[in-house]
């Protein structure tokens, strides 16, 4: 790793909080620090926010790396995100927020909700869901899919959401490794202007499936579909014969809430199991201080329901806390360039929560979009997903918050569950760039490869050394791989896959990525998985993948493929290879650049050298090449990196 990412970083302008901000912020005092040094209490003070049917045995039981939090404790997460507000003036309060790609819009307010989620919970007892056993839901963002969501947890049935982008074959596999025998979707979807056939991904995921037996299915878009007899069934008609009362099951602090897949260095993507009661302490604690909630704020995270940002600060954190939340349908450039900036225009929010891609691209369309709306709802900024550089803060900051609203910087991941690191906006100095101090109550160190830590100033890797409430508990059905993949690099301490570097104020400045992850757009795609993707192709001898610097999504897919004797290349492969990858994954995988090679540089070993290929992806004169087995590599290869 190197340091010359943060030259002139640490002396740039640091942005404490106004006056104003400070005087009214809920958390203003710098104690807050030193109270959560003393960790199991502080968590469960913060757990006993939440409502429980009955208290717990022990706050922690830790037999490392596997956790126990709160165990004993009975509650429920749709209970805490809906009936807890029904009794007082929340019960009317707007729940959510919906705007459509066409513009179309409604509000539910959590009473309207709570009615719903209750509808399609015993929808789902009539189509035999147990508790305990799994349900996929692929859809769209509609509220529909967070009804899904509430619902299945409402009976104690874990939700695995798929991302609606996600191709046939990536579904076929989730569901397969959740072994859902009922699927939540909807007919089709709109994005900029033309209808995606959902239900058709669909009927072709299942063509490998065998334990799906029903299908439930909104009509979103009116779009004529297959519906198989015994099967498929719509949603708006067995909503129509549903009862509006049930009751939430009393679930185990420890029971699972969802799976969520998330990509690995191997080709399999790996079923985070996140719990009840320590993921729903985690999410709702850190919604509620690192975004200074107040009752009457509208906040807007941006994430797809089918990503961990989703799950965490768009339904059960701010559910919990009993917010409004916006759902938009669409993208930031349908109709016009100005839509984000429209929707928070219509609806005054005052929290947005989105990720540097899109900060990114807003630079790259112009300060004029922004300029042509009211923003002056707005209090605080967020930023997710992956590290925002210094000139995307400066932006976002200048033209979107008007230099008035902090930016809190987050950093976690799917498998933390809940944001690790971050400001408090009423008592951080923020350093554009730097996501500044660990959250209180979370255990942070940095540590070289050996498990030292490493010095103020120095490079090292993100490392977490006590046990938190929102942790992940293990990888679905394969304990040895959590251990393997989490807790083999340092004994009893958590690898985050990420490097950092700690300034002399002990802020953290996070580099990346140091695994074979990309984090394209704030979404990790696994290298191994795009490649094994790769190689399935009848014309792929041998594949290797790198994430390059990209000015927008942070990270862009660069693909360097072998070709089986016979094949010759061309740009039409290289178009069908790159559509291969999008048919496969999604659309999210596909590879910017592809290129084909008569080789790839390799060690004696047979190691690929990836930073050789990283070099030609990024335009640079290929580095040391004394550890390359054989040199006459290097002649295709630099005829790659002079195209």
């Amino acid at each position: 790793m190197t340091q010359d990412k943060f030259k002139g970083l640490e002396e740039g302008r640091i942005f404490p909080p106004s006056e104003e901000f400070r005087n009214k912020a809920l958390i203003s005092d710098v104690g807050i620090y030193k109270k959560a040094d003393d960790r199991l209490a502080f968590w469960e003070e913060r757990a006993g926010t939440l409502s429980w049917f009955q208290k717990w045995n022990s706050v922690l039981e830790w037999k490392p790396p596997f956790a126990k939090w709160f165990n004993g404790g009975k509650i429920n997460a749709s209970y805490n995100c809906l009936d807890r507000h029904l009794e007082g003036s929340r019960r009317n309060k707007p729940a959510i927020i919906f705007e459509g790609e066409h513009g179309d819009s409604f509000e539910l307010s959590y009473e309207e909700l709570h009615q719903e989620v209750c509808k399609f919970a015993n929808v789902l007892k009539s189509m035999g869901v147990q508790k305990g056993e799994v349900v996929t839901i692929y859809m769209p963002m509609i509220p529909e899919a967070v009804v899904a969501m509430l619902a299945c947890a409402r009976i104690g049935a874990p939700h695995s959401v798929v991302f609606g982008g996600f191709s046939a074959e990536a579904l076929r596999d989730r569901i397969n490794d959740g072994g859902s025998k009922v699927l939540v979707t909807s007919d089709a979807a709109y994005r900029r202007g033309k209808i995606l056939p959902i239900k058709e991904n669909v009927c072709a995921a299942l063509q490998g499936v065998e334990g799906i037996e029903k299908v439930i299915i909104v009509n979103r878009t009116n779009t004529k579909i297959e519906i198989i007899k015994g099967r498929d069934f719509w949603y708006h008609k067995l909503m129509e014969q549903a009862s509006t009362e049930c009751p939430a099951e009393k679930m185990d602090a420890e029971d699972m809430l969802f799976i969520l897949y998330t990509s690995g260095t191997t080709g399999k993507p790996k079923g985070v199991v996140h719990t009840t009661g320590g993921y729903l302490t985690g999410v709702a604690t850190t919604h509620e201080f690192v975004f200074d909630l107040k009752e009457d704020d509208i906040y807007w995270c941006t994430a797809d329901i089918g990503w961990i940002t989703g799950h965490s600060y768009l339904v059960y954190g701010p559910l919990t806390n009993g917010s409004t939340i916006v759902i938009f349908e669409g993208t930031p450039d349908y109709p016009e360039k100005d839509r984000f900036w429209q929707i928070v225009e219509k609806y005054k929010v005052t929290i947005l929560y989105t990720a540097p891609t899109a900060i990114r691209t807003f630079m790259k369309w112009g300060a004029e979009y922004p300029a042509k709306r009211d923003l002056s709802s707005l209090r605080l900024l967020g930023s997710v997903g992956e590290p925002i550089n210094p000139e995307a803060w400066t932006w976002y900051h200048k033209y979107i918050g008007g230099e008035r609203c902090p930016i809190v910087d987050t950093w976690w991941q799917t498998e933390t569950g809940m944001i690790m690191i971050s400001p408090l906006p009423g008592v951080t100095d923020l350093k554009p760039g730097s996501c500044t101090r660990p959250f209180p109550g979370v255990k942070v160190e940095m540590l070289d490869r050996s498990g030292q830590p490493v010095e103020k100033g120095d490079v090292g890797f993100v490392a977490i050394s006590e046990p938190w409430p929102a942790m992940l508990r293990t990888v679905y059905g394969d304990d040895r791989r959590f251990i393997d993949t989490y807790w083999s690099n340092w004994p009893n301490k958590y690898f985050a896959g990420d490097g950092a570097k700690l300034d002399k104020d002990g802020y953290y400045w996070i580099i990346g990525r140091v695994d074979d992850v990309i984090n394209v757009s704030g979404h990790r795609i696994g290298t191994a998985e795009v490649e094994s993707v790769l190689v399935e192709h009848h014309a792929v001898a041998e594949a290797a993948c790198i994430g390059k610097n990209h000015e927008v999504k942070g990270q862009a897919i660069a693909a360097f493929v072998t070709l089986r004797e016979g094949f010759k290349a061309s740009e039409e492969l290289i178009a069908e290879l790159k559509s291969y990858v999008s048919k496969k994954i999604g659309a999210i995988a596909r590879p910017d650049d592809l290129y084909l090679t008569d080789d790839l540089p390799k060690t004696r070993s047979g190691k690929i050298i990836r930073r050789i290929l990283k070099d030609i992806a990024e335009g640079r004169s290929i580095g040391d090449t004394t550890t390359l087995a054989d040199s006459s590599t290097l002649e295709s290869l630099k005829k790659l990196s002079h195209n």
